[in-house]
């Protein structure tokens, strides 16, 4: 079968090679399937370079996450030939490519019904995004949300999420057309970092006060301007460090206002307690069957396209979800 492989570290545009490979039979826990959709993350671009927290040894086939049909399954897989999966990738058995390798019971079930693309694109991006504001940030109706980064994967999630529950949304992004994308999510006001600025935006638009939630997947410079616009007893969802710089906090600043800062790892969950994993994806799969929800797609992808469209994540160019379709 046909697979894009990393066989020696570094930039995924640059060190990525396509050719033929055979995968072996499906270990135990496991189901091979066979690839609808895959998301393009970040996080594999990192792990392409060797950067990421989860190392493989080269050679490897990235891709973290594919939805899929079961053509085989290894022992104790929790499928059967014939189911439709979405899940995160086996070791280096990884998604860009024909066939590859799902942790059957970290896999969720797809009905026939469930477009494989809205799939890919939601699987990580709203499980993120309903871990943080759901499970870690208690978000409740009628509170004012700033979401950062928030035209791209994970954080237009959580503006779609956030307007669903019931919230009023402050959307930050950079430029007129990510704006524009996080308008069409639902935020009910944007701020352009690149000709505004954060702070006295927010806080003209809630009247001094701030916002209740923060929700932060960019980190660096960011979370300084946007840690003073957390509200008397907020809450700051840190999801990730997109920008490269990990950030300190200034903890008096946390006493003298009483928010929390609240890390979101939803990764961290798996063999800890597996339950938040079923209740948020049975919500997220009803939400999406139902209209509630849809994912922004920003290109939907064959395999020559791959690596210049993991260029463009990495140039933070895109708007929402990248999905590779290798039948495209």
């Amino acid at each position: 079968m046909k697979a894009w492989r990393i066989n020696e570290l570094g930039d995924p545009w640059t060190h990525l090679s396509i050719g033929e490979v055979t995968l072996p039979t499906a270990p135990k826990g496991v189901c091979r399937i066979e690839v609808e959709a895959v998301d393009l993350n970040f996080a594999d671009i990192l792990q392409c370079q060797g950067s990421y927290q989860v190392k493989l040894d080269a050679p490897f086939t990235p891709g973290m996450n594919a939805v899929g049909r079961v053509i085989e399954v290894g022992e104790n897989s929790g499928h059967a030939v014939g189911d439709r999966i979405i899940g995160p990738a086996y070791k280096g058995f990884g998604g860009y490519a024909e066939e590859c390798f799902i942790a059957g019971r970290q896999a969720t079930g797809l009905d026939d019904e469930v477009d494989p693309v809205k799939a890919a694109a939601l699987h990580v991006t709203y499980g993120t995004a309903w871990f943080g504001l759901h499970l870690r940030g208690n978000l409740k109706p009628g509170e004012t949300v700033l979401v950062l980064a928030a035209a791209g994967g994970v954080g237009a999630a959580a503006v779609e999420l956030a307007k669903v529950h019931g919230c009023w949304v402050v959307a930050a992004a950079g430029g007129a057309e990510k704006t524009n994308a996080c308008l069409q999510m639902g935020a009910d006001e944007v701020v352009d970092y690149n000709s505004e600025d954060l702070y006295e935006k927010v806080m003209s638009l809630t009247d001094g006060r701030g916002v209740d939630v923060v929700y932060d997947p960019v980190g660096a410079h960011y979370f300084d301007m946007a840690r003073r616009l957390v509200a008397w007893e907020g809450r700051y969802l840190i999801i990730g460090f997109a920008a490269g710089t990990i950030p300190s906090a200034p903890m008096n600043h946390a006493l003298v206002k009483n928010y929390s800062l609240v890390g979101v790892h939803m990764g961290g969950y798996r063999g800890r307690d597996e339950k938040p994993f079923d209740d948020c994806y049975r919500e997220l799969y009803a939400m999406l069957m139902e209209g509630k929800i849809s994912p922004l797609v920003d290109a939907v992808v064959g395999f020559d396209q791959l690596p210049e469209m993991l260029q463009r994540l990495a140039n933070r160019k895109s708007k929402g979800r990248i999905v590779f379709a290798p039948g495209r």
